[in-house]
């Protein structure tokens, strides 16, 4: 034989990695299954993920503003000349009582007749109130003003309980201190925000609003 064959042929050099698996996947391996990404997903619509953003009125704990769709609030000029209507309007029967009663005890002014007048104007002022706020939210002096009492939560006429605490609050007071009282009422009517609230307003939930 001669010597001179050539020598068997060697198979290919093959790829000292190893060959990718069939289909040319990942050769570093795919995450396990159910594991999403690391660092978290967008959030729907490509927004900030850090963007939470803020319910009406700013602020973190801000929520829906219970004055969203009803009427503006009352200006403060025709709430006083309401008032005072509404004043004059309960001191009429209430000074009609006091001087029959009077009739009774004489012309001498004494602390006696000064409180029998004070139980009149404070009992005919809160049925007064209390009826003609549960009944439309409207007193006189709010009718001839274009104003109305309404409920804070949902603007609807102030039911029985409300309208009642309302009266109370605003004057029952008037019993002993009206002039005082009264004077206070309208001064927390003036400092209050951001619904302009007298005590009375505050302890019913209410505030007063324009008429529509």
């Amino acid at each position: 034989m001669s010597s001179d064959q050539p020598p068997p042929t060697q198979p290919p050099a093959g790829n000292p990695f190893g060959s990718p698996p069939p289909g040319g996947g990942n050769p570093f391996g795919s995450p396990p299954p159910g594991e999403g990404n690391p660092y978290g997903n967008p959030p729907p619509g490509g927004g900030n993920p850090y963007d939470q953003g803020y319910g009406p009125g700013g602020g973190g704990g801000g929520g829906r503003d219970p004055l969203a769709g009803m009427p503006p609030l009352a200006a403060a000029g025709r709430r006083v000349l309401a008032r005072v209507i509404d004043i004059v309007i309960v001191l009429i029967p209430a000074g009609l009582l006091d001087w029959a009663a009077g009739g009774v005890h004489g012309n001498d002014f004494s602390y006696g007749r000064s409180a029998v007048g004070g139980v009149f104007t404070a009992g005919i002022g809160f049925l007064y109130e209390w009826y003609m706020t549960k009944s439309t939210g409207q007193t006189v002096g709010k009718k001839l003003m274009g104003l109305r009492t309404a409920m804070l939560s949902d603007g609807s006429v102030p039911n029985t309980n409300a309208a009642a605490i309302r009266a109370a609050v605003l004057w029952l007071p008037a019993f002993c201190c009206s002039c005082f009282w009264f004077l206070i009422i309208g001064l927390t009517v003036l400092v209050d925000r951001p619904y302009k609230q007298g005590l009375h307003e505050k302890a019913a939930r209410t505030v007063v609003v324009t008429a529509v």
